[in-house]
């Protein structure tokens, strides 16, 4: 399979982007005429950014499964579409041929049908990184449910949340899951989640760690005892259920500045033609490459590139299972060489996670088969940049530095490897389709080339969100009001004389650590569930390994003569009701907070103290006490 829409030069990249901007109907629908159709679209694209509402290939009918397995069934079937790597290099990888992972999808099909899954309802996923949760992911799109995964990280607390907001009456789990040195039970873990919900039909359960579990009668069943129903049956081709192109994939939630998790709705025509378009072309995919995404799948970034992009492009997409560091810190290093990795794609948080480690874990692998090497999920800095680059790349490997969002569905700005410039440290240049624009605090463009200012986006694209689930307000509210008219990301960036993109982070109230989002306001939330915590309030600082750390200022109430006993204690609720990952890196107790008059806590203030900017808080003439400010840098940790 070529790909016609690959852009190969940087000519040809400004003469495609101008072609998206001036009419971006026409650019569009020549790329998605290359996909696998039941019914073309009646119209292109209908939008309005006030309400909001978006519709792409209005009235188009298909099902995203068809064009990421039954088309390439007849030139690619014997080609290894999924590879993965368990936790234990000692064990077992495996290879799914294309024709080997239609097979499973068909037969889970019947799975779901045979417990009551129709077409629209939810589905919970709750998995390790085995090939069954990549084989549940495409089973629910085939049959029309919508899947709704779940970090293994997270905690019963906030499975419960999403379950409860999704109302999904399905879920799909593992008896536990593997990571480095850990078990994690996750059956128990949504035993405990299930705990007052009335709405569950069914949890299917899929052998992995052999972990004791409860099983429910008649809502629990094997993953194994009811495949092997379906083979004794003779049940094999399970025909794609016939979607329309608006009609919602998944939910993803992420986090927001308020403490409930949003449910990001994505829709499977526009979400299906941008990911194989930007992975093709980001990526520069070649026919036969081996593609190394490290991404979980219950992050954005595992479903655009780890399932739907790759499989869309008939592409071979290998998934890892364990952490980069167990058994030892050549993990990723080994598998590049067992596999001959073509492109690697991972997080600036691994990258200088395993910097620290020296050059040691390199010695004795042959990294010679990688052509490409990307970072995704922030912005990565220079020294670490060109450490990849020297390192790992060998100084030959282009990076693509790329900036996008759960919302977003795909890679927005980023350099197309080996074809527009790499600029270290910069995300660059927007992808063709993509209008990006820099405003000031009262919403108006800044027209000059070298600016900085809040980034928007002034036009859709085939990915972005269509709404948040079961709120629509949310969505406009989180994204379209604060500049009415463009998309708001949420984050600040520079803009250079040749019009590169400098992401500069979050300028609302969501961190950014190692590359997931997590708002601080759902920290703090988790924090005064606390018995002994009357209040508190929660900023980022600069982390060596995680680019971003969590600060956490604390009132305690009455006399704790432990501290260190009671920060362990504040992390272990955070973690019970969040999950490990919004454990803050750094506790201070305080006895007041910087608040106005109005009671609303000046943030930048405690921010500046956490960075260890401690000259300048500007003015503080609105705060209740000053004092407080003095009191709270003496303590500072």
């Amino acid at each position: 399979m070529s790909y016609p829409y690959q852009i190969k030069s940087l000519e040809q990249y400004y003469e495609q982007y101008e072609k998206s901007v001036q009419d971006p109907e026409g650019f569009w629908s020549e790329i998605a005429s290359h996909f696998v159709w039941r019914k073309k679209w009646d119209k292109v694209l209908e939008w309005n950014f006030e309400e909001p509402r978006v519709e792409w290939f209005k009235g188009a009918k298909l099902n995203i499964t068809e064009n990421c397995l039954d088309r390439h069934l007849a030139d690619k079937g014997e080609q290894p579409a999924l590879m993965w790597e368990p936790n234990d290099p000692e064990n077992h990888h495996r290879v799914f041929t294309y024709n080997r992972l239609y097979e499973h999808v068909c037969k889970f099909c019947h799975v779901l049908a045979n417990n009551g899954v129709k077409k629209g309802d939810r589905v919970l996923i709750y998995m390790p990184m085995i090939p069954r949760l990549a084989i549940a992911v495409l089973a629910c799109a085939r049959i029309g449910a919508i899947h709704s995964v779940v970090f293994g990280g997270f905690s019963a607390q906030s499975i419960s949340d999403r379950l409860r907001d999704a109302r999904a009456e399905f879920i799909i789990t593992s008896d536990g899951a593997f990571r480095g040195q850990k078990d994690i039970p996750l059956k128990s873990i949504i035993d405990d989640a299930l705990i007052g919900v009335d709405f569950v039909k069914k949890v299917i359960v899929a052998t992995r760690t052999r972990i004791p579990v409860s099983m429910l009668k008649g809502r629990d069943v094997w993953w194994e005892d009811e495949f092997e129903k379906v083979e004794t049956l003779g049940l094999s081709d399970f025909p794609a259920v016939e979607m329309d192109a608006e009609d919602p994939l998944f939910i993803l939630y992420t986090s927001g500045s308020t403490g409930k998790p949003k449910g990001v709705v994505h829709t499977c025509g526009g979400y299906m033609v941008y990911t194989n378009y930007t992975f093709i072309n980001t990526f520069q995919y070649q026919p036969g490459d081996v593609h190394f995404c490290t991404a979980d799948i219950g992050w954005i970034t595992g479903h655009s590139y780890i399932v739907y992009g790759p499989l869309s492009a008939g592409a071979t997409s290998l998934m890892f299972e364990g952490i980069p560091t167990w058994p030892d810190a050549g993990r990723f290093w080994s598998i590049v060489q067992k596999y001959n990795v073509n492109i690697l794609y991972t997080a600036p948080t691994a990258i200088r996670s395993l910097m620290s480690y020296g050059k040691d874990p390199l010695e004795g692998k042959n990294l010679s088969s990688l052509r490409i090497l990307g970072t995704v999920g922030e912005p990565i800095n220079e020294e670490a940049w060109n450490w990849y680059y020297e390192n790992i790349g060998n100084k030959k490997c282009p990076i693509v530095d790329t900036w996008w969002q759960t919302e977003t569905a795909g890679i927005l700005i980023t350099n197309l490897a080996g074809v527009t410039p790499a600029k270290a440290g910069w995300a660059t240049l927007p992808m063709p389709g993509l209008q990006p624009v820099l405003v000031d605090e009262k919403g108006n463009e800044i027209e000059e080339t070298e600016a900085s200012g809040n980034l928007c986006i002034k036009f859709p694209w085939p990915g972005i969100l269509r709404t948040t689930y079961g709120d629509h307000e949310r969505c406009r509210t989180a994204y379209f009001s604060a500049y009415p008219g463009y998309y708001f990301t949420g984050d600040g960036a520079l803009r250079d004389a040749n019009g590169n993109y400098k992401i500069t982070g979050r300028v609302d109230d969501v961190l950014n650590v190692s590359g997931h989002r997590i708002g601080t306001a759902e920290v703090e939330n988790a924090i005064n569930m606390h018995a002994g915590v009357v209040e508190s309030a929660v900023v980022g600082y600069p982390h060596d390994v995680k680019g971003q750390g969590i600060y956490a200022y604390v009132i305690l109430s009455g006399k704790h003569l432990d501290e260190e006993h009671t920060r362990n204690d504040i992390n272990m609720t955070v973690s019970r009701i969040i999950g490990p990952i919004a454990k803050p890196d750094k506790i201070q107790f305080v006895t007041n907070l910087p608040k106005t008059r109005s009671g609303k806590i000046m943030r930048r203030i405690l921010r500046k103290i956490a960075e260890n900017e401690l000259g300048s808080f500007g003015d503080t003439s609105t705060l209740l006490d000053p004092g407080v400010v003095e009191e709270i840098v003496q303590g500072k940790l």
